[in-house]
């Protein structure tokens, strides 16, 4: 068994769906994940692995096995990655860094306070 088809397996599992509507999904050969689990095929092209790797929003390097990563480091700084996550994942903080990019450091700390005694009062 390939690590592309245990990969494919978890984030199919992760995702809710079966390995057919994945394929269905990107346009692609129903059979690819009994060719991958049987050994037939090892691989795929390079061009269905970006399609995957899109689909699934992990990097190729990750579908492939080659890093337990998810996703690449952006400037090999993990809280700079975190924080894009977080910003293309929720709306809310997006909206949030809207408002405050054009904010003074002074109006950024006061709304950071502000947030911080909402979250106190919360058990």
């Amino acid at each position: 068994m390939s690590k592309l088809y245990e990969r494919l397996s978890a984030l199919c599992q992760e995702k809710g769906i079966t390995g057919a509507k994945m394929c269905a999904d990107i346009a692609y050969s129903k059979s690819l994940m009994t060719d991958l689990k049987s050994g037939k095929k090892k691989s795929v092209s390079a061009e269905v692995a970006a399609k995957l790797a899109n689909y699934f929003d992990v990097s190729v390097d990750y579908l492939l096995g080659k890093t337990d990563q998810r996703r690449p480091l952006i400037n090999n700084d993990p809280e700079l990655t975190e924080l894009l996550e977080t910003l293309k994942n929720r709306s809310e903080m997006r909206m949030l860094f809207k408002v405050s990019k054009t904010a003074t450091k002074e109006e950024v700390e006061q709304a950071v306070k502000i947030i911080e005694a909402l979250r106190k009062d919360k058990p």
